[in-house]
């Protein structure tokens, strides 16, 4: 009993099962023909715009930078037993957390 909570024998005893799930979907969800209405773009009532939006990557890396460092705050404070040294960490960690919150 203990091999089917093992993650390869799960995966592979979850595919079939999502395959019939699926096939069972497409069944109930009966025949489909494509109209105008399907295929358009749904703005919550408003017209779509008509040029194409280009964010940088600034915000994103500064969010990503963010969730990393705290990720490794969480993973020194969850697997050490806080000596002298994971404190000197934590203490830069968060000194730089905050530089990175004031820009």
């Amino acid at each position: 009993m203990e091999i089917l909570l093992s993650p390869p024998v799960a995966f592979l005893a979850y595919i079939p099962l999502v395959l019939v799930l699926l096939g069972v979907g497409r069944l109930l969800a009966g025949p489909s023909a494509p109209t105008a209405m399907k295929t358009s773009i749904y703005g919550s009532g408003e017209a779509s715009p008509t040029f194409e939006a280009a964010p940088g990557y600034q915000p994103f890396f500064l969010v990503a930078l963010f969730f990393a460092m705290v990720h490794l705050a969480t993973l020194v404070l969850g697997l050490g037993s806080l000596p002298t040294a994971a404190v000197v960490y934590l203490v830069g960690l968060f000194v730089a957390l905050i530089a990175l919150i004031l820009g």
